[in-house]
């Protein structure tokens, strides 16, 4: 069995939530926070499973980095 360690950016869309994995660019959602991060980890995990290791290198990217940044506007 295989591991690797993943990004999860979430976010509130009107009433629920909506989670991404940049990585692999696959997306899922929820009810709350907690939800839309267990639906994209399973999401994933089926993608992983059933992906052909080619398709998986080729959307794979290497390297996600968060940051935070101001915006000045008028």
């Amino acid at each position: 069995m295989s591991k690797c360690s993943l990004t999860a950016f979430v976010e509130r869309e009107g009433d629920g939530f909506v989670s991404l994995c940049p990585e692999l660019d696959i997306a899922s959602q929820g009810e709350s926070v907690e939800e839309a991060a267990a639906n994209l980890r399973e999401a994933v995990e089926l993608y992983l499973e059933c992906a052909d290791a080619k398709e998986i290198k080729s959307r794979l990217t290497g390297e996600v980095y968060i940051s935070r940044f101001e915006a000045v506007y008028a």
